[in-house]
């Protein structure tokens, strides 16, 4: 990464070396704390003096220790025209004003630092003649979901739609269900689950309960269990980044399959061999967290009625509780 010029736009981050943060190299520790940095980056900018620790340069192979202060500066590439590319999309309604869709595993919901393109938002502006205004190069997004959370958004057509839309959201009354399959056995049939939640300061890229962080509140209901994993439904109060994924993990429940939040760990079933097998078999099935936005509802903006929308879970999540419901490997 070559160094910045006056007429380049930059982003100056800061990192406070917590007490308690294990010893890494100063690459690692930057690629965990930097959003969307792979480490061959972050060792470019180590190399162009771009990262400075209290004060001085310092090679990628630093080990950082608590109390540091570590400055970043790191070029932004300027985002490119987000353009229509024709991505199928499941349109589960759709009228003048908006519409919901279904979206799909794996797909990012808008165009961010390394995913400009096969996003939601490209897939609408091949498929809608408008879109609401929104935030730049996020035309028509209200609301967001995870890129391996699988499920129902609704998407404003106009900008009416849009601010109807997203005071729902800002004063919670948006009906959102999840169905989510989680490891072990819940000890009550329903619950609420309050913790307030914060970027990690260890890892940015994570969210963590924190006394310190903004209210979040999460209620579930179990719907299916079977020897060492459940089938819940949980309604969103709040919606924070990784909510329903760090609450579980946090209860000690993660959902099944999340590879952030130590859902890919097939010691959760237990020590016994052949169930652990039994885990590991399934685990295949899914390579992401066993997460789905199920049921939206919401007033409609210019119907002024309440509007619902649901939709099946997907075939990954399917066939786990296929295989699980059967005992089978």
């Amino acid at each position: 990464m070559a160094p910045t010029t006056d007429n380049e736009p930059r982003a100056r981050l800061r990192f406070d070396v917590p007490d308690g943060q294990s010893r890494v190299r100063l690459d690692i520790y930057l690629t965990r704390m930097v959003e969307n940095a792979t480490r061959a980056k972050v060792q470019s900018a180590i190399g162009a003096g771009m990262v400075l620790v209290n004060g001085r340069a310092r090679r990628s192979s630093y080990t950082v220790q608590p109390g540091d202060v570590i400055a970043v500066t790191l070029l932004r590439p300027p985002a490119p025209d987000v353009l229509p590319e024709d991505i199928p999309l499941d349109i589960v309604y759709e009228d003048d004003q908006l519409l919901v869709v279904n979206k799909r595993a794996g797909m990012v919901t808008h165009p961010a630092y390394s995913n400009y393109t096969g996003t939601l938002v490209h897939a609408l502006l091949h498929h809608a003649a408008s879109l609401s205004g929104g935030a730049p190069g996020r035309p028509g997004i209200v609301h967001r979901l995870d890129k391996d959370t699988s499920g129902l958004l609704v998407v404003a057509k106009t900008d009416h739609a849009h601010a109807f839309l997203a005071r729902q959201f800002a004063d919670h009354s948006i009906e959102r269900e999840y169905q989510a399959i989680v490891w072990g056995r819940m000890r009550s049939p329903r619950g609420t689950i309050e913790a307030a939640l914060a970027r990690s300061k260890r890892d940015r890229k994570k969210v963590t309960v924190a006394a310190d962080g903004k209210p979040a509140v999460t209620e579930y209901e179990v719907l299916e269990s079977f020897p060492f994993l459940t089938l819940l439904r949980l309604h969103l109060h709040t919606g924070r980044t990784h909510q329903i994924r760090v609450h579980l993990a946090h209860i000690g429940h993660p959902v099944f399959g999340d590879p952030t939040y130590g859902g890919r760990n097939p010691a959760w079933s237990g020590t016994d061999g052949k169930r652990v097998q039994h885990a590991v078999n399934l685990l295949k099935l899914i390579p992401r967290q066993a997460l789905h936005a199920r049921t939206i509802g919401f007033v409609h903006p210019q119907r002024g009625e309440m509007t619902r929308f649901s939709s099946r879970l997907p075939d990954d999540m399917e066939d786990v509780l296929r295989r699980i419901r059967a005992g089978k490997n």
